[in-house]
């Protein structure tokens, strides 16, 4: 009764602790401007299951995204298994489900063969990023604890699913000498090779088996707990994430209503428009004025440096790194919703996403080609937030680089990007 207890209120206490760390992402997330994404629902689901579950982005590098679909798929098939396991701890029971019968040893067998794909995977992974080093592992962005962040979830899931194993075949061995309560249950393929590690002595087989079992039900909801604090939340924002994707090509650019109002204005004098409500920011200089979509993408960057590897002006050692753009956002936002929480409203804190986390040079060496859009494995739109800030240091603060400003001149002037005036445009007919 003791032990029911003590795992009540550990569960209990860590259910409430991701309750409260959900409520803040959430918190955080709506800190962002309102945007309409829950058209087209059908298409919606499709991508969804295609990219998030399906990971049919990640395919593009078949080995990893192989060893990725193991390790993803084997921990959350795996920890099914948690629902068997809370109720033995609640209830005093142990495999509750066991009277399933062949089903049963069906499941634990391929829970077993999960687990051994996922140590493999995690183990793989580790090599890839300390030993191998993977160039797109790395970057200046890539500080001391996103690299540790990404080792201790590895090595974390490498010790739940040797403590899956350890359990079971001490479970194995348990039901193998008749121990009371450990009644045969279950198919152990891979745990079996280690019972001849395993002491025969059945009191030290009980300390074992409850021992790893601990670890196991402890790690897991420790592991729920730390996701808000890594890199690995995207393990569930991914499927939100994914699901309210841009399903506009990806070269179409959102036009901001208003400027859009005062072109007709101009162009059409009979044009009334419907709202003449100004913006209260042209563009986003800071994580308040952008979309919540825009911060939810933040909040889901995996840090895995597709994009950084593939865009064009970081290949040319220019500053931009896509993903610095995506983690810059989210480290903002944690700090201006605990400044919103802490005050009962967002306090001026003298600094903005432009300038203090993203600097200029990096927002004016983007191309705007989408690579990094494209090559995002849950669908993150880092140029959507690059645009955004672009717009605010051009319409308001009338800052861009000197070679804007010519072409912003020759269009005002000429109306068109070159020097040339309208009248001359069609000389070079004449010089043939």
């Amino acid at each position: 009764m003791v032990s029911q207890v003590i795992f009540g209120f550990v569960l209990l206490a860590a259910i409430a602790l991701a309750a409260y760390n959900a409520r803040k992402i959430i918190q955080n997330i709506r800190i962002g401007r309102p945007e309409q994404r829950r058209d087209q629902p059908a298409l919606r689901l499709k991508t969804m299951l295609l990219v998030a579950f399906g990971q049919k982005k990640m395919f593009k590098r078949p080995f990893a995204a192989l060893l990725h679909l193991c390790v993803y798929l084997g921990f959350c098939i795996i920890n099914i298994e948690m629902l068997e396991i809370v109720i033995d701890g609640l209830f005093g029971t142990h495999r509750v489900f066991a009277g399933m019968g062949a089903f049963y040893t069906f499941l634990i067998a391929a829970f077993e063969w999960l687990a051994l794909a996922v140590l493999v995977g995690c183990v793989v992974f580790l090599a890839r990023r300390n030993i191998a080093r993977v160039k797109r592992f790395f970057g200046t962005e890539m500080t001391p604890w996103p690299r540790t962040d990404a080792n201790l979830i590895l090595i974390a899931e490498i010790l739940l699913m040797a403590a899956f194993l350890t359990m079971n075949a001490a479970d194995h061995r348990l039901q193998f000498l008749g121990a009371a309560n450990y009644t045969q249950a279950g198919a152990f393929p891979v745990s079996t090779w280690l019972i001849p590690l395993l002491p025969e002595n059945v009191s030290s087989l009980i300390t074992i088996e409850r021992g790893c079992w601990w670890f196991h039900i402890v790690g897991v909801l420790v592991f729920l707990n730390y996701l808000p604090y890594s890199k690995h939340l995207h393990i569930i924002l991914a499927f939100p994430n994914t699901y309210f994707s841009n399903l506009y090509p990806k070269g179409h650019f959102t036009n901001m209503g208003s400027v859009t109002t005062e072109v007709r204005a101009m162009l059409d004098p009979t044009y009334t428009p419907a709202d003449t409500e100004a913006p209260a920011r042209f563009g986003a200089k800071d994580v308040q004025d952008l979309t919540w979509k825009n911060l939810l993408d933040a909040y889901t960057c995996t840090e895995c440096g597709r994009c950084t590897s593939v865009c064009p002006a970081n290949m040319t050692g220019k500053l931009l790194s896509p993903r610095k753009i995506m983690m810059d956002t989210r480290d903002r936002m944690v700090v201006v919703g605990d400044n919103i929480r802490k005050n009962k409203g967002f306090q001026e804190d003298g600094k903005s996403l432009i300038d203090d986390y993203i600097t200029r040079e990096e927002i004016w060496a983007c191309t705007t080609c989408n690579a990094c859009v494209e090559a995002c494995p849950v669908n993150i739109n880092p140029l959507e937030i690059i645009v955004e800030l672009r717009r605010y240091t051009v319409m308001e603060e009338s800052k861009a680089p000197a070679s804007l400003n010519t072409m912003f001149g020759n269009v005002e002037n000429n109306g068109a990007p070159w020097k040339y005036a309208q009248a001359d445009r069609a000389d070079w007919k004449n010089n043939g």
